[in-house]
């Protein structure tokens, strides 16, 4: 008896001994499948995060160059990628290409989309006064990575510092633009926290514009920090961004009623 159990117990050890060097072996021929899936899920995170309605703005490498010009009354831009081609681009919110111009002293605002003219070259014509302006090429290359950075150009002979706008934050965050009344709600305005902007519009019916309810840009003093938000649902005009640093920033609502678009500025203190 205590012979059988011996044999028994023999076998089981040479028997889970094999077990153990077929998966070694395996593993060794296989060494990529625990990689595979930590690489899928990954992707399916990132896949999950790309979404229509996040923030658009400066945090990743840039493929794509960019270069803007201003002459009697014309835009315009030319786009090159890192090996001197023309990127092809995606739709984003109904058009390829979101350009956004700011004055020096953050006072004056456009939301234009230039039309194609040929390879890699987009046109506007827009009347801008004798004045510096940044400008913001919101787009989205197709497998290039693409971070939209401040472009400074000039309109007539006055060059004006950016920076020095005198900005203050608002203390009344009821805004009446053509009729139409927007107020800005929000909890607090705190660095590195996630922030709901609700924009409340009285009631009023705001029609789609541009795929969504409203577009809101924002941008620091300095006119450096940019970031293009959209409302965190398609029958909402609320919007969740993140400041990464403390300091003043200017913010943009748009919302179209009655087929016209209004913009809404505030000026909030990011602490």
């Amino acid at each position: 008896m205590k012979k059988g159990i011996l044999i028994w117990t023999l076998s089981a050890i040479v028997y889970l001994g094999a077990v153990i060097g077929g998966y070694n072996v395996y593993a060794s021929i296989n060494p990529k499948t625990e990689e595979h899936a930590n690489q899928k899920t990954a992707d399916q995170e990132g896949e999950n995060m790309n979404h229509d309605h996040g923030d658009h703005s400066t945090n990743t490498i840039s493929e794509v160059t960019p270069k803007v010009s201003y002459t009697n009354g014309e835009i315009t831009i030319e786009l090159k990628d890192k090996n001197n081609h023309v990127p092809e681009l995606e739709v984003s919110h109904e058009k390829y290409m979101h350009f956004i111009v700011v004055s020096s002293d953050l006072q004056e605002y456009h939301h234009l989309h230039p039309e194609k003219m040929g390879d890699g070259i987009y046109k506007q014509k827009v009347s801008l006064e004798g004045n510096s302006y940044k400008a913001f090429v919101d787009i989205k290359p197709k497998g290039l990575q693409y971070s939209v950075m401040p472009i400074e150009f000039h309109a007539g002979e006055a060059h004006h510092e950016h920076g020095n706008n005198d900005l203050a934050a608002d203390t009344d965050f009821t805004k009446t633009i053509n009729g139409k009344t927007v107020e800005l709600t929000a909890e607090s305005f705190e660095v590195n926290k996630e922030v709901t902007l609700n924009f409340d519009l009285k009631d009023a019916k705001p029609e789609p514009h541009l795929g969504a309810l409203g577009h809101v840009v924002v941008l620091d003093e300095d006119g450096e920090k940019y970031i293009h938000v959209h409302p965190v649902a398609d029958d909402k005009t609320v919007f969740d961004t993140k400041f990464d640093k403390p300091g003043i920033y200017k913010i943009w609502a748009e919302f179209k009623f009655e087929g016209q678009v209004n913009v809404y500025p505030f000026v909030i203190e990011v602490k």
